[in-house]
């Protein structure tokens, strides 16, 4: 019991530092030598760095926001068949898969070289669901490209994805703990998003091609 606890601790741990590389602030250094969150929207995600930055510098973020997810994931799941915990029940398996996910999450948006500030934590929810439930992830995908070739804003598709995800969870009968990570990371997601509702709401909200200056 003592071995699964400090094994699965130092899952949990590994998944959050993956989470916490601050790709987005790393690229506004390495680029053009900024503080990234000192600019637009001051996140360090893929959309804001798509604002100040540039296309090619934001594919680059979300790619790399997205394998810090699926590895975080990835490794979880590949310790169950390398490591001693190969015992674990399937059940217990896939609430120790979400905590990582949840700790990736969670370290992209409290990123611990950032002062625990960061991005707003979609592409790294998309990275662990790419391991964990492929299906799902594409139905999130598409979700979100049907709305942004729609509306061109970038954060509604992040909102109405993390809905979709939802309820696809459901619908294909997915496990328990896995439902239940899709809820916390909407919740999280949506939460993050707050101030961007208000902009929907308002009509101010940046569509996808405004470009902040610098």
């Amino acid at each position: 019991m003592l071995e699964l606890f400090l094994i699965s601790s130092a899952l949990i741990l590994l998944a959050y530092l993956l989470g916490s590389i601050p790709s987005g602030f790393l690229a506004g250094r390495w680029l053009e030598n900024i503080d990234i969150r000192e600019y637009g929207s001051g996140s360090t995600g893929a959309t804001n760095i798509l604002r100040v930055l540039g296309a090619k510098a934001a594919v680059a973020v979300l790619l790399v926001d997205l394998l810090k997810g699926a590895i975080a994931v990835g490794i979880a799941k590949m310790s169950f068949n390398e490591l001693p915990i190969a015992s674990i029940s399937e059940h217990n398996a896939a609430w120790l898969v979400i905590l990582t996910a949840l700790a990736a999450v969670f370290g992209h948006s409290k990123s611990v070289w950032l002062n625990f500030s960061g991005g707003k934590s979609v592409a790294t929810s998309l990275g662990t669901l790419l391991v964990m439930t492929p299906v799902v992830a594409l139905g999130g995908v598409v979700s979100f490209g049907l709305t942004l070739a729609l509306s061109r804003i970038v954060s509604l598709s992040s909102l109405v994805s993390a809905i979709a995800i939802n309820i696809l969870m459901i619908a294909l009968n997915e496990p328990f703990p896995y439902f239940i990570f899709s809820t916390c990371a909407a919740a999280y997601v949506i939460w993050r998003h707050r101030g961007n509702v208000e902009r929907i709401l308002a009509g101010t909200e940046p569509k996808i091609g405004q470009k902040v200056s610098h």
